[in-house]
């Protein structure tokens, strides 16, 4: 009896809500309910009714709070809202991280869109208040009962690392001799915890370090949770052992239990078949469609996620697919008067999301079947008691064709005629029964029905329990594959990234070669011409270059220069010679050409500034100038001719602007005079 006592003690539910203050500012203070399980002593009292559990009810600090999760351990921890607790998702993270090894902590209220507490608890007829005690309290029976959310940020993989717990110190005469010693201390240890792993027969994988004399550390990683490993943390002499769960992305929401709701069920059948499955309070769960499933698939996918107390269609009549459905769950029948238009089932799906057109049809089949149903359903709530499963009720009225008060009356082992008929029977034989043993006899027939559904339900308990070792197993299987085809992936996308870069490289350094093959064969080109005219060659008269500018400006000057580069004694061509300034002009004459050849006129500024600075300028047509693609050549004889001329003209040119000069002298000294 004190075992019991001590074990049931160890697994209490808290249940948690805000008093006063926020997690955020200073001392918050938080209303705190402990459900825990009595002794046999008090379960076994006389006046003890139904399942039994004692309440403690208190208000604490939040760090007293976490100071009695780490002495009582609960099971689990309830609340409406998990960041009542932390301040943001670090903060949250670090808490999970903080609970012992066992502890849960859970949202009563749903995943990352909760509901209020109050519709979640009268959803499972729990009483519900709006003090904050109550609301705690609340919290701890609607987790107790397997509702809500289990907020987790670590996988169900633990990584167990057995190190050194000491330093191997910087040296001495005797060091390589209690170097050795730790490092043989950890592999002892270690070999300890792989045994350990493997008589529990747990999957994991071993990275050791050697060192001398042994091991520094050694890595397990084990695809179970810290409760589940028979190895605790521990430090000991030369050795630590340490157990850390792999953290997750970020936060996520787990059902305590997969629970089997009755439900909603709407179908688009077709070459895609997409299901909807939607709660009695018009909550959308969960859509689904696949080209791939079949009848069998599709009642598989229902089967997990609820009891279709309805099964709805878009279409009238109702298609053969989901007429066999709703036979095979026994379940009533909905399809509209006409097929429902696609602007209707636009509009009464518009809150929702759904991947696909035959999603949105069958999400609209079921919340059409919710909206014909909702006023039955609210009215069956209002007959029902609040100690009954509003939705077995439900189901049995809508489905099965009962009146509520049957349903009740058979819920509660009514049976006070039938009792009566066999007293009448036997009155001849046997002395009338008093009230309260007629009373005892209905209570006792009463018990032998619940004893017989509770062996029922044991059995289906058994065999779910085995299904979820099945599936337990499966998804350990399941997470071992993936994470190996993760790391494949990681591997593949680094390979493909490095390829991309290759061929890159590989694509611009084709690039280059095309533009070196091109300069190449004009070169050629250029070398036949300049080598085409043997005779020329003999007598020494050979070809010179000529570098063309498109226009007489300092722009495209500068794009010459860039491209073929000027230099001192170069010939230039100007394609067009007009509208040259002095900028132009001096530019140009920076370069030094032996030789500008013009196309067009040449304006006055250009050219009195190229003469000050001694460029000959002649025009292009007293030169033949040939031209392969962008290189320009020309006879040296024919510059030569072109240079000897300009000179004679600049000569002539001097000899002018001299006598000018004297004659203006002469006149302004005449004019002194007069």
């Amino acid at each position: 009896m004190t075992t019991r006592r001590t074990r049931a003690l160890e697994d209490p539910v808290f249940g948690v809500d805000v008093q006063s203050g926020d997690v955020r500012g200073d001392a918050p203070q938080y209303a705190l309910v402990v459900l825990s399980p009595v002794d046999d002593d008090e379960a076994d009292a006389p006046d003890a009714e139904g399942p039994v559990a004692r309440i403690e009810r208190d208000v604490v600090s939040y760090r007293k709070l976490l100071r009695l999760v780490d002495e009582r351990e609960p099971s689990l921890i309830a609340t409406d809202n998990a960041y009542e607790l932390a301040a943001d998702k670090d903060s949250l993270i670090g808490l999970l991280r903080s609970l012992p090894d066992g502890t849960r902590l859970v949202q009563v209220t749903g995943a990352e869109r909760p509901e209020p507490l109050s519709r979640v608890a009268s959803r499972h007829g729990i009483p519900y208040g709006k003090d904050p005690m109550d609301e705690a309290e609340a919290s701890a029976r609607l987790a107790a009962a397997n509702v809500g959310q289990e907020v987790t940020a670590f996988d169900d993989t633990t990584t167990v690392k057995v190190s050194r717990g000491r330093s191997t110190g910087s040296g001495g005469w005797s060091q390589d001799r209690y170097t050795r010693r730790i490092h043989g201390n950890v592999k002892k240890r270690s070999r300890e915890v792989e045994s350990e792993l493997r008589s529990a027969n747990l999957e994991y994988e071993r990275d050791v370090t050697q060192k001398y004399g042994g091991y520094s550390n050694a890595v397990f990683t084990v695809d179970a949770r810290p409760e589940d490993i028979p190895v605790s943390s521990s430090r000991a002499g030369d050795v630590r052992v340490d157990l850390e769960r792999e953290q997750r992305d970020g936060i996520e929401y787990e059902p305590l239990v997969q629970r089997r709701d009755r439900v909603i069920v709407g179908m688009d059948p077709g070459t895609t078949t997409a299901v909807a499955v939607v709660g009695l309070d018009g909550t959308v769960h969960e859509l689904h469609s696949s080209r791939t499933n079949d009848t069998s698939d599709v009642t598989e996918w229902i089967v997990e996620r609820g009891r279709p107390v309805i099964v709805a269609a878009d279409v009238e009549p109702m298609p053969e697919t989901v007429e066999k459905i709703r036979r095979s769950f026994d379940a009533k029948g909905w399809a509209p008067t006409s097929d429902l238009p696609v602007d209707e089932k636009l509009h009464r799906t518009r809150e929702h999301e759904y991947e696909n057109d035959h999603e949105r049809d069958a999400l609209a089949a079921a919340l059409y079947a919710f909206d014909n149903h909702e006023d039955q359903f609210e009215r069956i709530t209002e007959k029902t008691p609040p100690r009954h499963d509003r939705e077995a009720v439900i189901d049995r009225v809508v489905a099965g064709g009962a009146s509520v008060e049957a349903v009740i009356a058979d819920l509660e082992g009514d049976d006070g005629d039938g009792a009566d008929d066999e007293n009448a029977g036997k009155s001849d034989q046997q002395p009338e029964l008093s009230e309260e043993e007629q009373e005892i006899r209905r209570l006792r027939e009463r018990v032998d029905r619940l004893t017989s559904h509770v062996d029922e339900l044991e059995g289906q308990l058994a065999e779910k329990d085995d299904r979820i070792e099945e599936l337990e197993t499966e998804l350990s299987d399941a997470k071992r594959e993936e994470r190996i085809e993760a790391r494949t992936r990681r591997s593949v996308s680094r390979l493909e990234r490095e390829n991309e870069r290759l061929e890159r490289e590989r694509d611009e350094a084709r690039e280059r070669a095309d533009d070196l093959a091109g300069k190449l064969e004009r070169l050629k080109e250029l070398w036949k011409l300049d080598h085409s005219n043997v005779t020329d060659v003999a007598e020494g008269r050979d070809l010179v270059s000529v570098k063309p500018v498109e226009q007489f400006i300092v722009d495209e000057i500068e794009a010459t220069d860039a491209e073929y580069g000027l230099a001192k004694g170069d010939v230039v061509y100007l394609r067009d010679a007009s509208g040259a300034g002095r900028e132009a002009a001096e530019r140009l004459a920076e370069t030094e050409p032996r030789v500008v050849l013009r196309s067009g006129t040449l304006p006055d500024v250009a050219d009195r500034t190229l003469f000050e600075h001694g460029v000959p300028v002649a025009p292009a047509d007293d030169v033949e100038i040939r031209e392969i693609d962008e290189l320009s050549i020309a006879r040296e004889s024919d510059v030569v001719a072109a240079v000897n001329d300009w000179r004679r003209r600049a000569q002539q040119r001097k000899k002018a602007r001299n006598a000018e000069m004297v004659d203006q002298i002469i006149s302004e000294h005449r004019a002194d005079r007069s």
